[in-house]
């Protein structure tokens, strides 16, 4: 008799998991960093103008957004109608409604941040600038000078 027995011809050797949790924390961690929230859902049909000269805008976190554009579900045209609108973060809101949006942005900001701060315009393109001029002039008012127009880049620009 012998003391040591012969290896029986096994399989393969199972494979190491140890790592696994680590691999799905990098990917967790890494989706949790590099993934934006939006914040404002938007109740406005907006289809942004064609421009050919564009610019990013270097810090979007200086940005507010004022869109401007028809009710975007049937929903809300039967209750709004289908003139274009202003909306604020998630609500509706009129040109008087926008010094206090306005003052609510500076307060949230650092004080050195307030002379960066861009007023973003998202306008749909079949809107008449009535109501665009409304807003610009509230936004002289209020000293919130820079002001963006949200284009998507094209061609040629629509007339």
């Amino acid at each position: 008799m012998s003391k040591f027995k012969k290896k029986k011809a096994g399989g393969t050797p199972g494979i190491n998991t140890a790592s696994l949790p680590d691999i799905v924390f990098m990917l967790l961690f890494f989706f949790m960093v590099t993934t934006t929230i939006r914040d404002a859902s938007l109740k406005v049909k907006i289809v942004t103008p064609n421009a050919t000269e564009i610019q990013k805008l270097e810090k979007k976190s200086l940005v507010s957004y004022i869109y401007v554009g028809p009710p975007s579900t049937p929903a809300l045209r039967s209750v709004f109608g289908t003139e274009p609108r202003i909306q604020l973060n998630d609500t509706y809101a009129t040109v008087d409604e926008i010094a206090e949006f306005i003052e609510k942005e500076r307060q949230s900001r650092d004080e050195a941040e307030i002379p960066y701060l861009t007023t973003s315009l998202k306008i749909d393109k079949d809107t008449r600038m009535g109501i665009v001029t409304d807003i610009k002039q509230e936004l002289r008012k209020l000293n919130a000078l820079k002001i963006n127009y949200s284009t998507k880049k094209g061609g040629t620009a629509s007339k």
